[in-house]
């Protein structure tokens, strides 16, 4: 089982930008397809965004596309979250996560998917 750690979140004003980072232990890591997903304060869990084992395929809410970018660098067992023009609204826990099956071609989104969860990053944005 594939062990996950967020790192980068931070204090940010409206417009900014930032990049996390999820490292992952073990060395099938480069076999998983990996998520982001965030929860805000009294919200739920949702979906962010995906890229498939290989880095081949992304997928991304349409919240956050083109102004966010998932890539993953399988020899570091990392994947990045580069967030640009970030609202007040992107605040929230980002949680990085990783699929329950190895060499999905295409990243799911659905949180059941998902069998392993790093403990999350605080991204929060000013105004």
């Amino acid at each position: 089982q594939v062990q996950l750690v967020e790192s980068g979140g931070g204090l940010v004003q409206a417009g900014g930008s930032l990049r996390l980072s999820c490292t992952g232990s073990g060395r099938t890591f480069s076999s998983y397809a990996m998520g982001w997903f965030r929860q805000a304060p009294g919200k739920e869990r949702e979906f962010v965004v995906g890229i498939s084992w290989s880095g081949e395929n992304t997928y991304y809410a349409d919240s956050v596309k083109g102004r966010f970018t998932i890539s993953r660098d399988n020899a570091k067992n990392t994947v990045y979250l580069q967030m640009n023009s970030l609202k007040v609204e992107d605040t929230a826990v980002y949680y990085c996560a990783a699929d329950r099956f190895r060499n999905r071609y295409y990243p799911p989104a659905n949180q059941g998917d998902f069998g392993a969860w790093g403990q999350g990053t605080q991204v929060t944005v000013s105004a």
